[in-house]
């Protein structure tokens, strides 16, 4: 589904012309939450509006996104494998969360091209 469109490797490539922003940040407080944690609420937020905008969407589709969007998170995870524990800047929550509604507008776009039906 998502993961097979030009679009996320669009995304995908977008990420990596970005990744001096994950490079090389300054030491941070341990209260500060780490770039995967930001990167898993931003991503839960952009799918349960894209499950709450999309009423019609069986359990069976909700689960297609979810496992869609685990894969997501894998490959983000493989991508930024050196600093995914690493408390996230406000520039790469900044970052973070537009990456994440590029993501949500992918799976907009495929709910509605109807590829989930």
């Amino acid at each position: 589904m998502v993961t097979d469109t030009d679009g996320y490797v669009h995304i995908i490539e977008y990420l990596t012309e970005h990744l001096s922003l994950f490079e090389n940040a300054a030491g941070h407080s341990l209260n500060e939450r780490s770039i995967m944690e930001v990167i898993e609420q931003e991503l839960t937020e952009q799918i349960i509006m894209v499950c709450s905008q999309n009423e019609q969407l069986t359990f069976n589709q909700r689960n297609i996104i979810i496992r869609e969007v685990d894969a997501i998170v894998y490959d983000l995870e493989e991508i930024l494998s050196g600093v995914v524990n690493n408390p996230a800047t406000q520039e790469q929550k900044t970052f973070i969360r537009e990456f994440a509604l590029l993501i949500k507008n992918l799976f907009d776009t495929e709910v509605h091209s109807g590829v989930l039906s």
